[in-house]
């Protein structure tokens, strides 16, 4: 194990710490705290503020709970840490197992106090702490603070009842982005279009059949048909989301991949699209 330790690090894996104890003891510190034209508009039905989920921008001192508050600063305090490419390249390091100060100090090439100063910062932002060696009670180790990484992402922000997707045509995007939607969320997903097709575009049922989705029953739908009150409305393309203009909600602005009617075009927007609803979908609730 020490081994591997060691030829993943690119160091001697028999490196000892003995001689750099004072050093070691300087770097943590002794008692350190541990998608068609535009036409008819669809506002009457979507831009109330009653009528749509709102997403908005969080004002954290009126907005937000105590809890709020506290882990968005957390958040903070640990994007502060890691904003240094040193404490970056420690965290990095660290993933794979425990260092002593000396070891991190070998591989960063950086002497003992700036060291000293980038576990101390690492440990206030709750990223790292230290701990005796069991062997040689002169010797520390550094390791990753447990649930040091986690939080960093948003977590559950916003509540929905539903999902509505929104393009122009309702035959491709809108389409890919509901038969994702319901692989990656319990939150219900219904999709419409401000000007919809007959039917929904081939390369759409192609490129979803690729990856294990059935576009087979879908059918493009007129939005004032399909729209709920509380509606999240995602507008998947740009011509109906400036159609839509008083729209609280959110917008993806994903190429047409019907203009190209290629399967790499189809491929892109299918993947574009994925990434999206894989990034979204944590973060939202059922109301």
């Amino acid at each position: 194990a020490d081994v591997m330790r060691g030829e993943l690090l690119g160091r001697d894996a028999g490196a000892d710490d003995y001689g750099y104890q004072q050093a070691g003891t300087q770097c943590f510190g002794e008692g350190a705290p541990p998608e068609g034209g535009r036409g008819r508009s669809h506002e009457d039905s979507l831009t109330d503020e009653s009528s749509s989920v709102k997403i908005e921008s969080m004002n954290i001192d009126q907005s937000s709970s105590p809890l709020e508050r506290a882990a968005l600063l957390e958040r903070a305090a640990k994007y502060a840490a890691l904003s240094d490419p040193a404490r970056l390249r420690i965290v990095d390091l660290l993933t794979l197992g425990d260092l002593s100060p000396t070891e991190l100090q070998s591989e960063l090439g950086i002497p003992a106090n700036l060291l000293s100063h980038h576990l101390r910062s690492m440990e206030l932002a709750g990223l790292a702490v230290r701990h005796r060696s069991e062997a040689d009670k002169r010797r520390s180790y550094v390791r990753l603070a447990p649930g040091a990484l986690e939080g960093l992402t948003p977590g559950r922000e916003h509540g929905a009842r539903r999902v509505l997707f929104v393009c122009t045509r309702n035959s491709a995007r809108s389409q890919l982005a509901t038969a994702l939607w319901r692989t990656a969320s319990d939150i219900p997903a219904v999709s419409a279009g401000t000007h919809p097709a007959e039917h929904v575009a081939p390369g759409a049922v192609d490129v979803a059949r690729r990856h294990g989705l059935d576009l087979g029953g879908a059918k493009p739908r007129l939005i004032d048909h399909v729209a709920g009150a509380e509606d999240l409305v995602i507008t998947v393309c740009d011509n109906a989301h400036e159609e839509l203009p008083g729209l609280q909600g959110i917008h993806w602005s994903i190429p047409d991949p019907v203009r190209l009617d290629s399967e790499q075009a189809f491929e892109d927007a299918f993947a574009d699209i994925s990434r999206r609803v894989h990034d979204l979908a944590p973060r939202l609730r059922a109301a």
